[in-house]
């Protein structure tokens, strides 16, 4: 069972997948909109005390999201999604890569291939995302660069937003 403020990841090797799972105590649109909006994702998507800033966000079938992290001594991570599928209120998939400020990707790092499923259940919005890779040392590279615990502390982020706005 999940339990809001948890995130459950589990980690399957054989299929070179990461799985989350992240119940939210919101509705399905506003629990969209922070995934979808990136004046809302500027707000809770990196892990504290860095920051996402939006370089540029194109949310459609063919578009991307563009845009860095930046650390509180200045450091800037570019990353980009493209935008493969969108089914209003259901489903994303995407590709999500590291990047120069131009959205050239960083071929030193992988590309993950993520799927976001949204589901609502009378107060609550559950978000399970799947996250693939090309091979087992790349998912093993991403794990080790903290994505775990980053993107736990993203979802908190999000869970705070949501019980504020």
């Amino acid at each position: 069972m999940i339990t809001k403020r948890e995130a459950v990841f589990s980690k399957d090797l054989e299929n070179k997948k990461l799985t989350i799972v992240r119940a939210f105590d919101a509705s399905l649109e506003r629990v969209w909109k922070a995934w979808t909006e990136s004046e809302i994702l500027d707000q809770w998507w990196a892990p504290k005390p860095y920051k996402a800033e939006t370089k540029s966000m194109d949310f459609k079938e063919g578009g991307f999201w563009l845009y860095c992290m930046v650390g509180p001594e200045g450091y800037r991570a570019w990353c980009i999604e493209n935008f493969k599928t969108i089914q209003f209120l259901k489903r994303i998939t995407n590709t999500v890569s590291f990047c120069d400020e131009q959205g050239n990707q960083n071929s030193d790092f992988p590309v993950m291939s993520w799927k976001k499923e949204f589901n609502e259940t009378g107060n609550d919005t559950t978000v399970n995302i799947e996250i693939t890779f090309d091979k087992e040392a790349d998912m093993e590279t991403i794990i080790k660069m903290g994505f775990q615990e980053g993107f736990t502390a993203g979802l908190d982020n999000l869970d705070d937003y949501l019980s504020t706005q």
